[in-house]
């Protein structure tokens, strides 16, 4: 009798998706969750800033759903690390900012075609929350740097203070560049 052996599929974790340029010495990291109205004014900020510092930084977005206020953010954040898996994350990223008022699990599969997504297994994973641990990884993870709100932002790991305005996130982004600067090695002549 043959067994059937069950294929291991390794998920990529949000903490390894990353837009902007792979390489860049300075990474803006988003705490957020997609119900969130200021969360959506922080992603025009954000798509704002890849924009004006094109090639010096990377951004990544990472999920704390608050699940008090908006009951659909888990599962749209599960649907956002499932878009993740086949290189579509940006793309449902901002479809799911687009359409934060409609959330629902059955919209979430409508909104996964819509960014191209072709997995017929999509609305099944979402309903098994194959994706529910990293979110809530993404989750503790915040809870564990001092978020309490949403968005926060990291500029190198930093903390951004006060609002996530694009005065205030690129001063930061410009402060972590200039350090970077100073660190780099001296050529020496020969």
């Amino acid at each position: 009798m043959a067994m059937k052996v069950k294929e291991v599929v390794e998920i990529i974790p949000p903490k390894d998706v990353f837009v902007g340029n792979p390489d860049a010495a300075v990474t803006l990291m988003e705490f957020g969750e997609y119900e969130s109205e200021d969360c959506a004014k922080a992603n025009e900020v954000v798509k704002k800033l890849l924009e004006e510092f094109e090639g010096k930084i990377r951004f990544q977005f990472r999920h704390f759903p608050m699940t008090r206020i908006h009951q659909r953010s888990m599962k749209a954040g599960e649907a956002a690390v499932a878009a993740s898996q086949v290189g579509k994350f940006w793309e449902m990223h901002n479809i799911l900012f687009d359409n934060r008022r409609q959330l629902g699990t059955t919209s979430l599969k409508l909104y996964s075609k819509e960014a191209g997504i072709v997995n017929k297994h999509f609305l099944e994973e979402l309903i098994n929350s194959t994706y529910g641990w990293q979110v809530r990884n993404d989750l503790n993870e915040g809870i564990e740097k001092g978020v309490r709100d949403v968005p926060a932002f990291f500029v190198n790991g930093e903390m951004v203070a006060g609002k996530a305005t694009y005065e205030n996130l690129s001063k930061d982004i410009n402060a972590a560049l200039k350090k970077v600067k100073k660190k780099a090695p001296v050529k020496q002549r020969a």
